[in-house]
C-alpha cells in the first residue's frame, strides 16, 4: 500500500498535439490555435485521449526497466495479467503546449482472486501532475500480478 512508481515526465509540443488530434481526435480546439481561441480553452490543448496514451506508453516503458532491474539482481519479475478494467477517469485540468506532464502510479490496494489462486488484483491510483504541480489527469486502475507464495 503506498507504493509509488514514477513513470516519467512528458512535454506536449505543438505537432504533436495536433498530429495526435488529427488521427484520433479532431476537434478545433486540438487541431489549431485559432479554433482553440473561440472556445474556453482560449489556447491550443491536447486530447485527453493524448494524455492517456502517453500515460500507457510510459507505464509499459517503466514495467520494461523494473522487470530488467529485478533479472539483473538474480530474480525473475512477477508476470502482469490483463487489467479487468479502470473506473473514475478525470481530465481535471486542460494540457497546454509546452507543459510538462510528472505520471506515476500509487498502489491503493490489493484483493486474491477467488477463481485464479496464482494471481491477484493491484489496484492503483494512475496520476499525471503538470509542472505547476496541479493534478491535471487521474483514473483508478486494476491488473492481475502474479502471487508469489512463501
Amino acid at each position: 500500500m503506498g507504493d509509488t512508481l514514477e513513470l516519467g515526465e512528458h512535454t506536449f509540443t505543438k505537432d504533436e498535439i495536433i498530429r495526435f488530434a488529427e488521427k484520433y481526435d479532431p476537434q478545433p480546439f486540438h487541431l489549431s490555435e485559432e479554433e482553440a481561441a473561440k472556445t474556453h480553452f482560449r489556447h491550443l490543448c491536447a486530447s485527453g485521449w493524448h494524455t492517456a496514451s502517453i500515460f500507457m506508453k510510459l507505464w509499459v516503458t517503466a514495467h520494461q526497466k523494473q522487470n530488467e532491474e529485478v533479472s539483473r539482481q538474480g530474480r525473475t519479475p512477477a508476470r502482469l495479467g490483463p487489467s479487468p478494467g479502470f473506473e473514475d477517469l478525470k481530465w481535471l485540468k486542460p494540457v497546454y503546449v509546452a507543459d510538462t506532464l510528472r505520471y506515476k502510479r500509487v498502489v491503493t490496494g490489493k484483493t486474491e482472486s477467488r477463481s485464479r489462486p496464482d494471481w491477484g488484483l493491484v489496484h492503483s491510483d494512475m496520476l499525471a501532475h503538470n509542472q505547476k504541480d496541479e493534478l491535471v489527469f487521474s483514473f483508478k486502475g486494476t491488473v492481475f500480478v502474479e502471487r508469489r507464495m512463501r
